[in-house]
């Protein structure tokens, strides 16, 4: 074992990417040619990164030829600080010889904080890591120091070469596009969720097996800042299950899910809202078939909270797992935004959705889940359905909901809709429920709340009417409440709906 220490800012060569820093470390090399042997060669390297490091450095690793699988483990310290005080936490990733430049040509996998090792080969790499071959060149271990303590961080990486004939990767299986459907008509599904391949403790197989006992028709796949579990559901999709393929884009600033994206896209996440970055990576989104769906706007984690603005989202993640102090301020934003888009002429509105972001055991998957009216089964027409906000989010699968508004001819809108009729005109506003017990209804305008019904019964079922015109109402969605003991802050959510419009545009 060789071993070299990189203790101070003073070893280190900084360079720039765009609009953001990053640090590169001194690099670690391996013996070559007649120097190298065929036993597993180690080097171990240390230093210590100060507060006030940038979001990501880099350790070149010099890769010689004939190398047939490439090993890393790391350690770093965690000193007592201060209540209140960020401790350390540094997470780590893998890029190959093709480079770590913005766009991620050389990614090669990333585990974050949630595994200490990791090995790539070209048959098979740890989950959150890519198989491939290892070739020659400079390879890049990324590290990012997530919160650094006022003492600094010391780390320790080990890195590991075994020579040898490499394997054959695998060609790549991925699941369909379309399960077996009943037509139009609503489907239930999850879109946030982590396995084994980012920092979720569960498998495919496991989290599809959930899905179905918690009544969904699909699932997204969305492990942060990788797209290696791509390849691993094919298994566990089936004809009753559909299963879309994306990523958690877990910037400094704020998470997104890509949500259905074409097999295999990788959508990098380096960057802050300073850096006038992120619209290129959306429209990378939108160009893989995918949706871009900022997560959890509002959530109080370091480098959660949604610093982008929401021009380039096709939905917003206003509900994530239970109900949360975080989601009733997601809510109250969103509903501002509706306000503003039937106050501004041509101004466009955002569609709501939930996920559970269920992540390991207890998190149950589908608390909540999007419910979207779809003519299929299929990632296109599920997709069509969220963006156009014909969805509603119910806190399980025994919640369900009929919305609609209608006018005096006949008319009538449903969730997402447009009730396209004069100002004056009288309106009718339906909402029956099944599977809320006790839970009130509220009805919500860009007036505010204009109406609390009583509790429903313990049946969980009932009908709410009220009647409006469009002069008095632009848009109006529905909520369901459950009780709460005191005070007066509504209860917990168990259903929340998309809106339906009043008036022509």
């Amino acid at each position: 074992m060789c071993e070299d220490d990189h203790a101070g800012p003073g070893r280190r060569a900084l360079f720039v990417t765009g609009a953001a820093a990053a640090l590169t470390l001194g690099s670690v090399t391996f013996a070559r040619g007649a120097d190298a042997g065929q036993e597993p060669e180690t080097r171990t390297v240390r230093g210590t990164l100060p507060p006030g490091s940038p979001d990501f450095v880099y350790v070149p690793v010099e890769v010689p030829s004939g190398v047939r699988e490439l090993r890393v483990s790391y350690t770093y310290g965690k000193p007592s600080v201060p209540a209140g005080t960020p401790g350390n936490a540094l997470d780590i990733g893998l890029f190959d010889q093709r480079g770590t430049e913005p766009g991620g040509r050389g990614f090669r996998g990333w585990s974050g904080g949630a595994r200490t090792e990791f090995f790539i080969r070209a048959d098979e790499a740890t989950p959150g890591y890519l198989p491939g071959p290892v070739r020659e060149g400079t390879w890049w271990i990324a590290l990012g120091p997530y919160t650094v303590a006022p003492q600094g961080l010391p780390y320790e990486i080990t890195v590991t070469l075994l020579r040898g004939e490499a394997g054959e990767r695998p060609e790549p299986v991925y699941p369909p596009e379309r399960a077996r459907g009943r037509g139009r008509a609503w489907y239930r599904g999850d879109c946030h969720l982590h396995s084994w391949h980012s920092d979720g403790r569960r498998t495919p197989a496991e989290i599809a097996d959930l899905a179905r006992a918690a009544g969904l028709d699909f699932i997204n796949s969305s492990d942060h800042n990788t797209s290696s579990s791509h390849a691993h559901w094919a298994d566990a999709a089936g004809g009753d299950l559909l299963v879309m393929l994306g990523e958690e884009i877990t910037t400094r600033n704020g998470h997104v899910v890509a949500l259905g994206v074409d097999p295999g896209t990788f959508v990098d996440w380096r960057y802050r809202a300073r850096d006038n970055r992120f619209g290129r990576y959306a429209r990378q989104i939108r160009r893989a078939g995918g949706l871009v769906v900022p997560a959890h706007p509002h959530a109080t984690c370091v480098g959660c909270n949604w610093k982008f603005g929401f021009g380039e989202a096709d939905a917003i993640e206003v509900w994530n797992g239970p109900w949360t102090p975080d989601d009733e301020t997601a809510l109250a934003d969103w509903d501002s935004m509706l306000v503003a888009s039937v106050r501004e002429e041509g101004r466009g509105w955002v569609p709501a959705m939930g996920s559970s972001d269920a992540h390991r055991a207890p998190d149950p998957v589908g608390l909540p889940q999007t419910v979207v009216l779809a003519d299929d089964l299929s990632r296109e027409a599920v997709q069509e359905g969220i963006r156009a906000g014909r969805s509603y989010i119910a806190e399980s699968a025994t919640v369900s909901l009929a919305f609609t508004a209608s006018g005096g001819r006949g008319e009538q809108a449903g969730i997402g809709g447009r009730l396209a009729v004069a100002r004056d005109t009288p309106v009718t506003v339906r909402l029956e429920v099944s599977g809320a017990p006790r839970c009130t209804v509220r009805l919500v305008t860009d007036q505010g709340v204009l109406l609390t019904s009583p509790p429903l019964p313990v049946s969980g079922g009932g009908t709410v009417e009220w009647r409006t015109t469009p002069a008095h109402a632009a848009y109006v969605r529905a909520e369901l409440r459950h009780e709460t003991a005191a005070g007066p802050l509504p209860g917990a959510a168990a259903a929340l709906t998309n809106p339906i419009f009043l008036g022509r545009a």
